[in-house]
């Protein structure tokens, strides 16, 4: 992966980290009525296609074993998420007692506190077709996704090639129809990646593919191809079915924009290094943003809500929406450098403490021979 071509990824990671928050602050900042809602959605098939992408470059040059794999990943992940769930919890109660009629009318996720608090550090709030929300934190419904795929891959590239397939089966079996009806979006970026014809594709292609993939993914906004497709596939499979699949309601215009995802990445692979000039710069901008960039995602959510209570008195007003959004993007970036600024030294604990143990028991467990 080229030096531009990396700071690219990152800051389409962090252009898409802020497109959700600002779909969901867009309640608050008083935006014409008239635009489409489905960015922050669109944002996250963005996500899936970088994710599998980058994990696999990752697991091609960094994580060969499986060990350092899921280290590497419940390092990363848990740094932000456990924090984001005690955030969540604690935000919640408090903006409750602020603004008791907002958080009735807007947040209604307090029941069944145990059962989200399990469903949330398992990552199991969307296996089948659950659809157990982590409070009031709506965007973590993605990351439940993303760890499914995590387990998947890791089996298709770590497992014994005897054990590969059973495995994947009991796997795909375990997490459900609804999240295995995006994981081809993921899969695209693993396949990206891999595939070795498309790092030949000429400067010429780069650009048709890079400018164009541009122009029809905003004509895809422009349009709302998000609803368009989903009231089809709602009038042909009927009410019921189409509300079981929540988050997966979308999966086909979602495949379509990840195909334009797709050639996006390839087309700027190909032309990335008549950027590199910028390279330098760009880097020292971006990284430290896109470094927040996950937190931004997992944090902005009951932070809007706790904002939006506290400006209890400036609700209705375009002053008290902005400063709410404000709030919440400064309190993310400054959440950001004590969660995943500590993901390393998280790596080094489960490595040091946690792992032996895991690989103590495993060997009780094995029969003698």
């Amino acid at each position: 992966m080229t030096p531009m071509f990396s700071v690219y990824l990152d800051l389409l990671r962090f252009l898409a980290a802020l497109a959700v928050l600002l779909s969901h602050a867009r309640p608050h900042v008083l935006i014409s009525a008239d635009l489409p809602l489905g960015f922050g959605h669109n944002a996250v098939v963005l996500f899936f296609v970088l994710s599998g992408y980058v994990i696999s470059y990752i697991a091609d040059s960094k994580e060969t074993t499986a060990t350092d794999f899921w280290l590497s990943r419940f390092a990363r992940i848990y740094s932000v998420a456990l924090p984001a769930i005690a955030l969540t919890i604690g935000l919640d109660l408090l903006g409750e007692k602020l603004d008791p009629q907002y958080y009735a009318e807007d947040v209604t996720t307090h029941d069944n506190g145990p059962l989200r608090l399990l469903a949330s550090l398992t990552f199991t709030n969307e296996i089948w077709f659950l659809a157990i929300l982590s409070f009031s934190n709506v965007p973590y419904w993605s990351l439940c996704y993303e760890m499914s795929y995590y387990l998947l891959f890791s089996i298709w590239a770590y497992a014994p090639h005897r054990r590969r397939w059973p495995l994947l089966l009991a796997t795909s079996m375990l997490i459900g129809p609804k999240i295995l009806l995006l994981a081809p979006i993921w899969l695209l970026g693993v396949c990206l990646h891999r595939w070795r014809e498309g790092y030949q594709l000429k400067e010429a292609g780069g650009w048709v593919c890079w400018i164009g993939s541009t122009m029809l993914m905003v004509a895809f906004l422009y349009w709302d191809l998000n609803d368009a497709m989903a009231d089809w596939l709602k009038a042909r499979i009927g009410e019921r079915p189409f509300e079981l699949l929540n988050q997966s309601q979308y999966f086909l215009a979602d495949y379509l924009l990840a195909f334009l995802v797709a050639a996006h990445f390839l087309g700027f692979r190909a032309v990335a290094h008549r950027f590199q000039g910028i390279a330098g710069p760009l880097r020292r901008l971006i990284v430290p943003l896109a470094g927040a960039t996950f937190s931004i995602y997992l944090f902005h959510a009951p932070l809007l809500h706790f904002f939006q209570a506290l400006l209890v008195d400036q609700q209705h007003s375009f002053g008290g929406h902005l400063l709410a959004t404000l709030l919440t993007i400064l309190s993310c970036l400054m959440l950001a450098h004590w969660t995943e600024g500590r993901k390393g030294q998280l790596r080094r604990w489960l490595e040091a403490r946690l792992w032996p143990r895991v690989q103590r028991l495993r060997a009780a467990l094995q029969p003698s021979r």
